[in-house]
């Protein structure tokens, strides 16, 4: 029975997909091109802001697809299908794995709020653009491949305890070279750098999760989470629960 339940379904994505095709060929329609989707991931990918705003002005080189028989449904599914694309450039250019993916799932909460076709092009645009600018603010910006490896390593074991030895051996060198080259190359101390890294997680995580600061200081590795209150202090300036609730009132 669910053989010939997964059949049916198979047959029927595949007459809607000739069903699709006929219709933008009736109508001389062109599905918008993979080399624009491509100029947007890789404006976002290097960090490239101003790439991005020239993208916006240009006209569309076709029309978007065709996710649902409702308008703004259509919309508010290919935006999520964008901010997917959005996710992966930003991580391949260098943004920490959990911040890409606690601002993905914000935008893609705020498009379900979102009322016509206007409003979701232009939280496209914003997202993009914000994507971006986590590029510029986590970009490898010329280091070594050696602390290229290391920051790389730490990005990716920011819900684990992270150590210097583990992170060399990812790296490839020794303990003591690592942490010698990584304040020669980062200015930081590389402790002071994760501490950094997981308070700059923390919070895009206030910011577009529902997750609680109880919830976030066991993710990111705290030890207490009154040690990560403080560790939060010392880089923003404010705890995280008024950090949440300012951020929240920006974001809507």
């Amino acid at each position: 029975m669910e053989k010939l339940y997964s059949h049916q379904e198979e047959k029927i994505a595949e007459n809607r997909s000739r069903d699709t095709l006929f219709e933008r060929r009736e109508n001389l329609q062109r599905h918008a091109s993979y080399a624009s989707e491509r100029l947007q991931y890789d404006a976002i990918k290097n960090g490239q802001t101003d790439r991005l705003l020239s993208i916006f002005q240009k006209t569309p080189d076709g029309t978007p697809g065709v996710l649902s028989r409702n308008e703004l449904r259509n919309s508010k599914n290919m935006f999520i299908a964008g901010i997917t694309l959005f996710t992966r450039a930003a991580i391949e250019g260098g943004v920490p794995e959990e911040t890409a993916y606690a601002l993905s799932d914000g935008y893609i909460q705020t498009v379900e709020e979102c009322t016509s076709k206007y409003s979701i092009e232009k939280l496209s645009e914003k997202a993009a653009m914000r994507f971006a600018e986590e590029v510029q603010k986590h970009g490898m910006r010329n280091y070594s491949r050696t602390i290229e490896a290391a920051i790389k390593y730490i990005h990716l074991h920011l819900h684990t305890s992270i150590t210097l030895e583990e992170t060399a051996e990812a790296a490839g060198i020794s303990p003591g070279y690592l942490s010698r080259l990584f304040k020669k190359e980062t200015g930081m101390f590389l402790v002071d750098y994760i501490q950094k890294e997981r308070i700059e997680a923390a919070c895009n995580m206030l910011t577009y999760s529902d997750y609680t600061a109880a919830q976030i200081s066991e993710y990111l590795c705290f030890s207490t989470q009154s040690y990560f209150i403080k560790i939060f202090k010392k880089y923003t300036g404010t705890t995280p629960a008024k950090y949440k609730k300012y951020k929240f009132q920006d974001w809507k």
